[in-house]
């Protein structure tokens, strides 16, 4: 099946993957059956592979009711998107619907995603964060002409969707691993673990991905590793992380990080892969 150029990842996410694809796509097993993705995120990988067998899946619900209306309502929801206007007032409305559960409660499916994608577009710095109540807390970005609606995008994720068989999930990532068998490939972007105390950036799940968080996911992996899965890891260089999967083959590579507010502070850090295959 040849691939789609046009299909990308219709929001920017924090610890998104566009700039290390080039890196993580040497490592890609050449055969494999389904693919599974169970922290999606911004789903850059998945976009660029383009299998035609995945399971996709996150625990923010939030970003899945996005990627289920792209997939099922995307032509109302390209007219909902044209109705937004880039402006501060406009923005702090829209966003503040979250923090007032009955008025939120009454938007539909596609006004929420919608929603969500507006923000993200003319937010500060693009990003995706929610604080501790799960509400969205980004700043206004003051940007001349942010790409608010992209159909052209839209309407190739829809197709994609629509013309493969691509299960999409809101699950704690276990759970959606469960069916994954032999032969399967498994990428598995978490939360990362933090380089320093200051640096925990956990801000775009209320749930918080701590250190036990990553010890369950370890536990998962060796269970994959078990059932003949091919799996592939991403996170941060930390002596944590690097001990709890020293029995597997890890690869530094160089990621670029644009998403911290200072801008002193953005640039290049080490990143790892985790592998169990050859």
């Amino acid at each position: 099946m040849s691939k789609n150029p046009i299909l990308k990842p219709f929001l920017k996410w924090a610890g998104g993957k566009r700039q290390l694809l080039s890196e993580i796509k040497k490592y890609i097993p050449k055969n494999y059956n389904k693919y599974y993705e169970v922290f999606i995120g911004g789903g850059a990988l998945l976009f660029d592979l383009q299998p035609q067998q995945s399971i996709i899946n996150d625990s923010n619900k939030e970003l899945i009711n996005c990627y289920q209306v792209i997939r099922d309502k995307s032509d109302e929801l390209i007219k909902d998107l044209g109705k937004h206007i880039n402006n501060e007032s406009y923005f702090y409305n829209l966003r503040d619907l979250d923090r007032q559960k009955k008025k939120y409660s009454q938007l539909s499916d596609v006004e929420k995603a919608s929603r969500i994608i507006y923000l993200n577009k003319t937010c500060f710095n693009g990003l995706f964060r929610v604080n501790s109540q799960g509400q969205f807390n980004v700043p206004f970005g003051k940007y001349k002409n942010p790409d608010i609606v992209n159909s052209v995008v839209i309407k190739a994720v829809s197709k994609y969707f629509n013309e493969n068989q691509i299960e999409i999930l809101n699950n704690d990532f276990e759970v959606a691993l469960k069916t994954a068998k032999k032969n399967d490939f498994i990428y598995l972007d978490p939360p990362y673990d933090p380089i320093s105390e200051t640096a925990s950036f956990t801000g775009y799940d209320v749930n918080g991905f701590n250190k036990k968080e990553q010890e369950r996911l370890k536990k998962v992996v060796d269970e994959l590793n078990k059932r003949g899965c091919k799996v592939l890891i991403s996170n941060s260089s930390t002596e944590f992380i690097t001990n709890l999967y020293c029995d597997y083959s890890i690869i530094t590579v160089s990621a670029i990080r644009a998403i911290n507010s200072k801008g002193h502070k953005r640039g290049k850090v080490n990143e790892i892969l985790i592998k169990n295959y050859e």
